[in-house]
C-alpha cells in the first residue's frame, strides 16, 4: 500500500487553465504534422526523381548511379521530420505538466518542419527529374543540378532549425507558479 501511494504521489499532473487536459493533443498534432508532411515531400521527391532517372537510364545506363543523388536528398527530408518528432515526443509525458503555450509551440514546430519538408521535397523532385534528364544529355550540367539540389534541401533544413528553436522554448507559468506578479 505504501509503494502504491509513493507511486501515485510521483505521477501528479495539475489540470488548470494554463495546463488543460487537452494540451497534449496539440503537441501530438505537431508530431503528426511533421511526420506526415515531411514523408509526403520525401515520397514526392523520390517518385518524381525516379521518373527522370528511369528516362535518363534508357539513354545512358552508365550514368544511373550518379543520377541517384536526388533520391538520397529526398530521403533526408523525412529524417528531418523524424528528428523533430523524437524531440517533441520526448517532452510529452503523462506525469508532467504541459501548458497550452508549450503545446502550441510544439504544434508550430511540427507544422514548420513538415511544411518546409513538403516544399523541399517538391523542389527536389522537380529539380531531380529535370536535372537528371538534362544531365543525361549534357554531362556539364551535373554540378549545376547538385547546387540546385543543395539549395532545395536547405529549405527543409531551415524548417528543422526553426522547429528545434520552437521546441526549446520553455514555459514558466505552469501550475505552482504565481501567474499574478507580486506587488
Amino acid at each position: 500500500m505504501i509503494q502504491f501511494l509513493t507511486l501515485f504521489a510521483t505521477i501528479v499532473r495539475y489540470i488548470t487553465p494554463a495546463c488543460p487536459v487537452y494540451a497534449p493533443f496539440f503537441g501530438a498534432m505537431g508530431v503528426t504534422a511533421a511526420l506526415v508532411f515531411t514523408v509526403m515531400g520525401a515520397a514526392y521527391g523520390t517518385a518524381k526523381s525516379a521518373v527522370g532517372i528511369s528516362n535518363m537510364g534508357v539513354m545512358k545506363p552508365d550514368l544511373v548511379i550518379r543520377a541517384f543523388i536526388p533520391v538520397i536528398f529526398a530521403g533526408v527530408i523525412a529524417i528531418y521530420g523524424l528528428i523533430i518528432c523524437v524531440i517533441i515526443i520526448g517532452k510529452l509525458k503523462p506525469n508532467k505538466n504541459y501548458t497550452l503555450f508549450k503545446s502550441f509551440t510544439d504544434l508550430g514546430a511540427g507544422l514548420t518542419v513538415g511544411l518546409c519538408g513538403l516544399a523541399a521535397g517538391m523542389a527536389i523532385g522537380i529539380v531531380g527529374d529535370s536535372g537528371v534528364r538534362a544531365f543525361g544529355q549534357q554531362a556539364k550540367l551535373y554540378v549545376i543540378m547538385m547546387l540546385i539540389l543543395i539549395f532545395s534541401e536547405a529549405l527543409g533544413l531551415y524548417g528543422l532549425i526553426v522547429g528545434i528553436l520552437l521546441t526549446s522554448v520553455d514555459d514558466e507559468y505552469c501550475p505552482g507558479t504565481n501567474l499574478v506578479p507580486n506587488v
